[in-house]
Order: structure tokens, then sequence, then C-alpha cells
């Protein structure tokens, strides 16, 4: 199966689209009557440095990446699924028929707008070191106003927040084991956190008077991981949770995968999601029989004493937004899982992994959760005493040749 993926914020260049502006002419003469200006010489120039701008950057790669999908269609097969990362998943929705073009770019202007709009804040990357590792750290620095705001790959992930944070966090985490580097991200705030919550409202009340047509080809959604369902106001929702939400693009792309998509086509000229992909594929996977185990034991350990017997029955994928749950239930549900797996679990962790699935592939990235998770070994009394004849009576009695009683007395003969 083929999925096309489209790159968001952060890959805009001068001289973008090149190739393309001239094949697709109509699609500059439809953009440039709504957003008002010429985005070719935008794209191509970057007069003032525009391109640096949210304002200008997010139109400038909704449109570059529209120009690909046109050349797409002339070009290559059809997609089986789409999927964008953050302002990318505009373009996965286009082409996926939810909104034409000129709605989808008014959109994208409108959000970066509102986006723009929030300064003060930054991204940087961290790459090297597990999401593990990259929490406990922020915890040790303290830095509450720090957030994971993109799950990028197993090893590479976006920290939004206030500059002056990253800036003193900056050392640490390079003085950390592992960590390949920390790098700032071509952005203007701290998107996907939540100092973007102003802007997600406001921006929510715009989609309220969108249409969203049914979906040709499904798009895999930045917030969940999983596909948009078929309802409108679940797309709106998620576009307008996206803007101070996590892209939890690792997710989406091993949801792909275990869908049975085996070829990813980035319609780009940067190949930056390409190598996240790589990163994320060629990663090694937990073994099925442990993720198999703990997704039984999440059922049935924490699910059931909360629905009942449903849970046994309750698919992997499915989120548990369908059971209903409140907030108090994930609380009740965290409790649970951390006492069945011997460890503390938070409610937001629960929350933020809302299937069987995702919560045990979370769990497994944990060394704590694994070896808690795991099941006991067997008794090995030869490991515990050196006196073999000890050995060969206890092994006797494990069998069945010797009673208990009798081999606690041939022991004490023996002592």
């Amino acid at each position: 199966m083929r999925c096309y993926v489209f790159p968001g914020q952060g890959t805009q260049k001068k001289g973008m689209g090149r190739s393309l502006f001239g094949r697709f002419p109509d699609v500059r003469r439809r953009a440039d009557r709504v957003l008002g200006y010429p985005v070719e010489e935008l794209c191509l120039e970057n007069p003032e440095r525009r391109l640096s701008e949210t304002a200008y950057a997010q139109p400038a790669i909704y449109v570059v990446n529209a120009l690909h999908w046109s050349a797409a269609q002339e070009d290559l097969p059809p997609a089986d699924f789409f999927a964008g990362h953050s302002l990318g998943e505009y373009s996965a929705l286009f082409a996926a028929g939810a909104f034409d073009f000129e709605t989808g770019l008014t959109l994208v202007q409108r959000r970066a707008e509102l986006m723009s709009r929030v300064s003060g804040g930054a991204m940087a990357a961290v790459v090297g070191i597990s999401e593990q590792i990259v929490e406990e750290t922020l915890k040790r620095l303290d830095a509450t106003g720090v957030v994971i705001a993109n799950y990028n790959a197993p090893e590479q992930f976006v920290l939004s927040g206030s500059r002056e944070e990253l800036a003193r966090i900056k050392p640490v985490f390079e003085q950390v084991e592992g960590v390949r580097g920390f790098v700032p991200v071509k952005v203007s705030g701290p998107f996907h956190a939540p100092a973007m919550a102003p802007a997600a409202a406001r921006f929510r009340t715009l989609l309220a008077s969108v249409d969203v047509g049914a979906l040709r080809t499904p798009v895999i959604s930045n917030v969940t991981g999983r596909p948009f369902g078929s309802d409108a106001r679940e797309v709106r929702e998620l576009l307008a949770e996206q803007i101070a939400k996590p892209v939890r693009w690792t997710d989406c792309i091993r949801y792909l995968r275990d869908a049975g998509v085996s070829d990813f086509t980035e319609l780009s000229e940067s190949k930056v999601l390409t190598s996240l992909i790589d990163r994320i594929t060629s990663a090694q996977e937990p073994a099925p029989g442990p993720r198999r185990d703990l997704i039984e034991r999440i059922r049935r350990e924490v699910l059931q004493p909360e629905i009942g017997d449903e849970a046994l029955g309750f698919d992997e994928d499915a989120s548990f937004r369908q059971l209903g749950l409140n907030s108090i239930i994930y609380v009740r549900l965290a409790r649970r899982a951390g006492t069945a797996l011997g460890v503390p679990i938070k409610p937001d962790v629960i929350f933020q992994h809302r299937s069987c699935a995702a919560l045990a592939d979370y769990l497994l990235t944990r060394d704590d959760v694994t070896r808690a998770a795991a099941p006991e070994a067997p008794p090995a009394p030869a490991r515990e005493y050196q006196d073999e004849r000890v050995t060969a009576l206890l092994r006797d009695c494990a069998n069945g040749t010797l009673s208990v009683d009798r081999t606690i007395e041939a022991i004490r003969a023996l002592a």
C-alpha cells in the first residue's frame, strides 16, 4: 500500500516550487487571488526574508505542496492514505477532498495569522535520546514551561516553550549522554503547546463555518495518530486542537505501517519526512509476544474492572473515547495501570495514548514498565544452592518424586 506525505513549516526555503509554478499556472493564479500578493515571487525571491515569518511561510508551503500534489496526480499512481506533518495536514486533507484549494489556503492563511500573534516562544529539536530521557531531563530541570511538541521519531523530539527557558536548558541537554543535537527550529512561536490555546480557540470559531466534505482517501490525524473519522465536526475539532496539541508523527507512521503501507512518498523538494519515516520504520519494534501480552493485561487488569467484560473484546486500536470515559475515569485507569504494572503512571499518559495498542507501545519503551510487566522467571534452585545434593532433592520435590515433608527431612539430615 502507498501513502503520500506532505511537510509542514520549517521546510520553507528560497526557490521552492521553482520547477512547478510554470507547469501549473492555474494554481498560482488561484493562490494570488486568495492571498492578495504574488506567491511565486514570495517563494522564488523571498523578498525582505518573509519566508522566515509564519504569516507568509505557512501559505507558501501549502501552495507549493499543492503544486507537488498536482504533479503527483499526473505522474504517480493513486495513494491509499495521506498524511501531513503539522501544517502539511491541510495539504493531505485537500488532496483527500475535505475542501477545495481555496478553502484550504484561506484556512492556512488565517491559521498562520493567529499563530504568528503568539510571541515570546520558540522550538528546538532534541536528537539522540528517548522520550523517557527527554521527560526526565525536563522534570529534573523544572522546565515546567517546556513541552514535547513533536514526536517526530523514536529519538527525535521537538520542544516548545519560551526562548528564555529553551536557552537555559540547551547546555544541559547537550551534556546528556546520547544527545546528538539541540537544534533551533525555523518557526516564530511555541507551536503545538499550551501557549497556543488562545489561537486554537479563535481558530475553532472560524472552522465552525467551514464545510468539510467526505474524504475520498483516509488521512491520518496528527493529534490522534489515527485516521480522521467521517464526522465533519470531528475533523474541524481536531484541526483546532492540533494548534496547541503535540504532533504525534511517530504514531501516525506506525499506524500506517500496521495498516499495510510499505511505500511512503514525500511530495516535496524537502526529504525531512522521508528521513523521519526511515528512522521510525527502521527502529526495532517491540517483540510480538510481550506486546500482545501487555495489550491483554491492559484489557483485563485496567479496563475490565472499570467497564466490565466489554473490555475483553475492545479493539486494541480503538480510542478510549468510544467508552465515554470522563476525566475521573482516566485517573482511575492510571491508578489501576500503576497497580497492575507496579510503577507510577500519570492520567495524562492514559489520555494521550488512548488505545490499548498505543498505551502498550508507549509502556514498552519504558524500562521500568517492561521489567514490571515481564512475567517472572521460574525459581531456579540450582542458583540458590551450591550443594549438588540439595539441588537434587529440590528437583525431586519439584517433579513429585519426593514429598515436601520428605524433602525437608532429607535436607535437615544433610545439614
